[in-house]
């Protein structure tokens, strides 16, 4: 049997003040990235373990439904007219089962060059409690399904509605992905301890997420500052220790009528600023393995 590595010991501690400093490319200050939740949830789910992704019961849950679907086959076509004006190329986190289902999405984004990472199948189907070969068999029809559809292969991962199991990361790397946003837990990326091969951990966000309509007393024109105040803090920091900050999106959030035109703001403010590198996930991934990932290593005394 193989021995799992706790997550505590997936990353050595590094207070980011004592690190060496991350050079981005142009000494741009922060690192932005856009990330649409692209995803796709089932009418009626397969009965799941540990969550029901729909409160409502009994199922269907049309109301739960119907909005998402919404984002889909509206919202989205809505924010894309919005991320085409500030010229934002995306990383979508993306269920894929989308790409087989709506061709005319896939096509759109194909269009604008935008990246993908996988968001699971559906964003119904968790990981929580699978088996080593059932998680590994999830990643692997994934990765298919992104390299037969896109030409490409697939270079990071994020598991759907952040289910994961302890095996995930070493599955994730094994499968030969390059970048995992299931760990949120620094301005910077950082190298993840798995058994076999190299995985980077990019910052993805949990407070700049517009889920937080969903499950707070928050609106868009709120959330629009936070994306600016937020920006700013990092921007201010990143004079001296560049970070990376990650704007998550829903199209059935932000993509609505009343909010999108705060999403437009926001971004405009980002914009507006020159040493802001807006970029990708595999980008920062390719980049911090080329120029940090060495001196990151140094510091810890070779123990990343």
């Amino acid at each position: 049997m193989r021995t799992m590595i706790d997550p505590e010991q997936r990353f050595t501690y590094s207070p980011i003040i004592e690190r060496p400093k991350l050079a981005w490319p142009d000494n741009a200050r922060v690192a932005v990235w856009v990330v649409p939740n692209i995803e796709h949830y089932e009418y009626i789910p397969a009965e799941v373990r540990v969550r029901d992704p729909w409160p409502r019961q009994p199922h269907p849950d049309v109301l739960g439904y119907g909005g998402r679907d919404y984002g889909n086959r509206v919202g989205l076509w809505r924010m894309f007219e919005v991320l085409d004006r500030h010229a934002i190329r995306c990383t979508v986190s993306l269920s894929l089962s989308v790409i087989e289902m709506y061709p005319e999405i896939l096509e759109a984004m194909e269009a604008r060059r935008w990246e993908y990472m996988s968001h699971g199948l559906y964003n119904t189907r968790y990981h929580w409690n699978y088996g080593e070969d059932e998680e590994r068999a999830a990643i692997a029809r994934c990765c298919e399904i992104h390299e037969r559809l896109t030409g490409r292969k697939l270079r990071g991962w994020f598991s759907p509605a952040v289910s994961f199991t302890a095996n995930t990361p070493d599955l994730v790397a094994e499968a030969g992905i390059t970048y995992y946003c299931d760990f949120y837990h620094d301005d910077q990326p950082t190298p993840i301890r798995v058994r076999s091969g190299n995985l980077i951990s990019i910052p993805y966000s949990m407070d700049i997420n517009d889920a937080l309509i969903y499950r707070q007393p928050l609106e868009a024109a709120e959330f629009a500052q936070m994306i600016i105040d937020h920006f700013d803090t990092v921007y201010r920091e990143g004079a001296t220790q560049p970070r990376v900050m990650c704007i998550a999106l829903h199209p059935y959030m932000m993509g609505a009528p009343h909010r999108v035109k705060h999403l437009d703001r926001a971004l405009a403010y980002i914009r507006s600023h020159s040493d802001a590198w807006i970029t990708t996930g595999a980008e920062i991934a390719d980049w911090y393995i080329a120029h940090g990932l060495a001196p990151y290593r140094q510091h810890l005394g070779g123990e990343a």
